[in-house]
This record gives structure tokens, C-alpha cells and sequence, in this order.
């Protein structure tokens, strides 16, 4: 009878430990991107040109083929709506692809080497914590440019058309901002991915469906843009944008190779974003432990 009691009363230190385990988990990364916003409310310049730099492009290119016909680029809408959703992912793109630089200059001031060597529950919260903060950001400068383009445009979606296009926007983001900090380990420093991040950028523009249709390239540019993931992105918020009664079964891109759904730009993004992630911690794994 005794036994039985002891083993009745018998405390659950498991359950305790892997609360606790959690609690710091959570402590850890709410320290980390606390950090990380107060480093941007200190310098808010970075904050305010990726708004300022993708309201220019959407302002000037939306001005300069204002009064272009209707049939030149698109069939059915103005250059200025069919630019829209071009610059609503380049914004995304912009913002995600420098979310390497604070890493980086952790690493060049020697504050990771500190985050390194003190006892972190995981260090997962090192990556986990760089996307939460870069994807806010992003997304917080994404929806700015969103609700700007809708008053330029005299354009209302409803709330469904909304939350599919902020999904997409977030999947983009994830992925590129998974990539540059993937990056930030593996190049020597702030220097080389600065310099990586302005070859990349305009290229991965110019290669997109971002300011002009597909139909409208050279075939060798064709089969550039179809390998680019930016630009089912673009296609797919574009569809939205044009379609009042859309459906996640339409084709939205028409491709050198095939036709791609809407469905499936959805299921190729996911990937892109798990096979970025998975990457991105082998890198850590093998660079820091």
C-alpha cells in the first residue's frame, strides 16, 4: 500500500521541465526581437526608405506609361493596376533580402559570438527571431504600399481577395528573409552581402513579371521569368487584383512549359519556404555546432 502511494504522489518532473523549457524558449526569442526593434526605432531610416523607394517606383512607372493604351502591356487593365501588384512583391522582396544585414553585423562587433557561448535553450531562436522581425517589418511596409496602390487606383477587394494576397506576400518573405540569413553565415561580411544584395535586386526585378507581362519578353527572358518565384507571386496577386470572382482552381500564369493554377503557386511557395528553412539550418548547424 505504501509503494503505491509513493508512486501516486511521485512528482511529474518531466512535465515541469519541458514547461520550463518552453517558458525560456519564449523568453529567449521575446529578448531577441526586442532587441531587433528597438536597433530599427533607434535607426528608423531602413524602415522608411523600403517604403519611400517602392511608392517612387509605383508613383514614376505608373506615370511614365500612364497614357499608353490599354492593349500595349495588358488587355484588360491600365498600366498603373497591373503594376501594382509588381511592386506590392518587390517591396516584400526588398525588405526580406536584407534581413541578413543585422546578423551580419552581430557577427563583425562579436555580439553573436556572445549569443554563441551562453547557455541558449536552442539556437533556433537566433533564426526564429530574425524572420519574426524582418517578416514584420516587411509586412508592415507590404501592407503600406497595399492600401496605397488600392487609393491610387480607386480599387476595393473584399476581404478574402485581402488576406489570400497578404498570405502570398508573407510566403515571399519567409523564404527570401530565410535565404539572406542563410547568407549572413556563409559570406565573410556586411561588405560582400551588400554587394550581393545590390547585383541581386534588379535582376530579380527585371526578370519577373513585375512590369511587364510575359507574353511581352523575349523567349530566353520567358524562360528566366518562369524559374523566377517572384513571379508567380506577382501573377498570382495580379490575378486577384483583376478578378472579381476568382477561384483557387484558375490558371494565373501561362507559363513556357505549362499552365500554373493558382492552387499550385500556393503549394510552390510553401516549398520554396520549407526547403529555404531547412537549408538555412543545416548552414547553422554546420558553421556553429
Amino acid at each position: 500500500m505504501n509503494s503505491l502511494s509513493n508512486i501516486a504522489l511521485k512528482p511529474k518532473n518531466q512535465i515541469s521541465i519541458k514547461k520550463m523549457r518552453g517558458t525560456c524558449l519564449i523568453q529567449e526569442m521575446h529578448a531577441l526581437i526586442k532587441r531587433l526593434f528597438i536597433q530599427i526605432r533607434r535607426r528608423p531610416s531602413t524602415l522608411i526608405s523600403g517604403i519611400i523607394q517602392p511608392l517612387l517606383w509605383l508613383l514614376l512607372f505608373g506615370a511614365l506609361f500612364q497614357n499608353a493604351p490599354v492593349g500595349l502591356f495588358t488587355s484588360e487593365i491600365k498600366y498603373g493596376r497591373f503594376l501594382s501588384p509588381g511592386i506590392l512583391i518587390f517591396t516584400a522582396f526588398t525588405g526580406s533580402i536584407n534581413a541578413g544585414l543585422p546578423l551580419m553585423f552581430d557577427r563583425e562587433f562579436g555580439f553573436l559570438n556572445r549569443l554563441l557561448v551562453s547557455p541558449l535553450i536552442s539556437r533556433d531562436s537566433i533564426l526564429i527571431s530574425s524572420s519574426f522581425f524582418i517578416t514584420a517589418v516587411t509586412m508592415l511596409q507590404s501592407c503600406i504600399i497595399l492600401v496605397s496602390s488600392l487609393l491610387l487606383f480607386n480599387y476595393v477587394p473584399n476581404g478574402s481577395t485581402i488576406f489570400v494576397i497578404l498570405c502570398i506576400t508573407l510566403l515571399i518573405t519567409f523564404s527570401i528573409s530565410s535565404i539572406s540569413i542563410g547568407l549572413a553565415f556563409i559570406l565573410p561580411g556586411h561588405i560582400e552581402l551588400l554587394a550581393f544584395i545590390l547585383i541581386i535586386n534588379l535582376p530579380m526585378l527585371f526578370s519577373s513579371t513585375a512590369l511587364a507581362p510575359l507574353s511581352f519578353m523575349p523567349y530566353w527572358l520567358q524562360i528566366i521569368a518562369s524559374i523566377n518565384p517572384l513571379t508567380y507571386a506577382i501573377e498570382s496577386i495580379r490575378y486577384l487584383s483583376i478578378s472579381n470572382n476568382w477561384s483557387i482552381y484558375s490558371i494565373v500564369i501561362k507559363t513556357v512549359w505549362c499552365n500554373i493554377y493558382l492552387n499550385q503557386t500556393l503549394i510552390l511557395l510553401i516549398i520554396l519556404d520549407i526547403v529555404s528553412l531547412i537549408i538555412v539550418k543545416k548552414i547553422i548547424s554546420y558553421k556553429f555546432e
